[in-house]
């Protein structure tokens, strides 16, 4: 209410729209928000944010090439933004742009060099692109960074498994179950080697 009474007050403060487009992200609101995100650029076109936290609520309505768009432009203006680089990359792994995914993940982790979730999705897409022997190593780097990161141990174990090494797999599979014991897929695929 406070962020909608200072837009009554000042229409054209920016801040106040990206504050509210922010709050209805909270409370999922994604549309709203995309809203607002819209008219704080329409007032400052240069607000980096405003494009990232836009592409993120596409994202999570699945317009991939609408977050792809908007990651683009908050990188325009801010060519250091780790986590547009980032999140581009997994717009683009969404749509299996793997080689594309793959530059934007590397440049991520080029600005912030541990950045697990960055190699974690240079595993993915080597994965998707049938490298698996690329992907483990890729996922490793990931657990190396952050030993609790679970969906990179099951990636790793899917790859164990296409290459046969079903022991290590079942041995991926079961710490990633043991970081996240409601982590479904991971029984299920442990499951499968087994």
């Amino acid at each position: 209410a406070d962020y909608t009474k200072a837009i009554e007050i000042s229409p054209n403060y920016e801040k106040a729209y990206y504050n509210r487009g922010n709050t209805k992200s909270d409370i999922k609101d994604y549309y709203g928000a995309i809203a607002d995100y819209t008219k704080a650029i329409e007032i400052n076109p240069e607000k980096d944010e405003a494009y990232y936290n836009r592409g993120n609520e596409k994202f999570r309505l699945k317009d991939y090439d609408g977050a792809i768009s908007d990651y683009t432009k908050a990188i325009e203006i801010n060519s250091n933004d780790s986590s547009a680089f980032h999140n581009r990359g997994v717009a683009r792994e969404n749509l299996k742009q793997c080689y594309e995914a793959i530059s934007d993940y590397l440049r991520a982790i080029e600005i912030k060099s541990n950045r697990s979730t960055s190699y974690q999705g240079i595993g993915n897409c080597k994965a998707l692109l049938g490298d698996n022997k690329g992907a483990i190593s890729a996922y490793t780097k990931a657990i190396e960074i952050d030993p609790n990161l679970a969906p990179a141990y099951l990636g790793s174990g899917n790859s164990k498994d296409f290459l046969k090494d079903y022991y290590g797999a079942i041995s991926d599979f079961t710490k990633a179950i043991e970081i996240d014991p409601q982590f479904g897929m991971a029984y299920n695929n442990r499951g499968h080697v087994k």
